[in-house]
């Protein structure tokens, strides 16, 4: 059972990682070079966002359950619990802070649009989130090579 139990550690963040870098870096820039339709392309890419996330969550809930029932206490003297938590931060942050906003501005008027004001406003937040994704798959690398060097 125990061994069972980490190889479900090892899928988690194979999963969890392997989603970022698929979703971020393949799907989504795919979306927009081949659907016509920028809003069509960006409500799917949003969607697939968000179920990164949710995965992502429940990835970590597992993640933090195995390590605390394997290592107790000790857990908190890991580098691979911090990546975690550090992951964790930023899916809650880009997913309940941030996407809630672009996805308000992508519902604004096409007249608000052209005047600008929503346009630059939201051009800043999906920095804000590209950010983000960037720094989780950053994170999430340093988390791989963590977990396999053991």
């Amino acid at each position: 059972m125990r061994q069972f139990a980490h190889y479900l550690y090892v899928v988690a963040i194979t999963l969890w990682v392997g989603s970022l870098w698929a979703i971020g870096y393949i799907s989504a820039p795919t979306l927009f070079l081949f659907v016509a339709d920028r809003s069509l392309a960006g409500t799917v890419a949003g969607k697939q966002f968000a179920a990164v996330a949710y995965l992502g969550m429940a990835c970590a809930a597992y993640l933090f359950a195995y390590l605390f029932f394997s290592e107790g206490a000790r857990a908190f003297r890991l580098l691979v619990l911090w990546l975690i938590a550090l992951m964790l931060l930023l899916v809650l942050a880009g997913h309940f802070g941030v996407a809630p906003i672009i996805e308000q501005l992508r519902g604004a008027t096409a007249r608000e649009m052209v005047e600008g004001v929503v346009r630059n406003r939201f051009q800043t937040w999906h920095g804000i989130a590209s950010l983000l994704w960037l720094i989780q798959s950053v994170l999430g690398l340093a988390l791989v090579t963590q977990v396999f060097r053991r």
